[in-house]
């Protein structure tokens, strides 16, 4: 993982912790045991970061509902 890239990560998990209220590591832990780190955030890094800070959170909390480790 580049430079860039871990920089995105560490602003997503940040954004979604202040946003859902969860530890930082919650959040991580989240991410990485649901595939959403590395199969989706990781991978679409290119795509993602062009996205709006709102947008992009309202698009992977929905993601994280979809995969069941966000409640509806």
């Amino acid at each position: 993982m580049d430079k860039k890239t871990l920089e995105f990560v560490t602003f997503c998990i940040s954004k979604l912790s202040i946003l859902l209220k969860l530890p930082q590591k919650e959040i991580y832990g989240r991410l990485k045991a649901s595939g959403i780190l590395y199969e989706y955030i990781v991978p679409s890094y290119d795509v993602l970061h062009t996205f709006s800070s709102r947008y992009l959170m309202e698009d992977l909390t929905e993601y994280m509902r979809e995969k069941g480790v966000l409640e509806a």
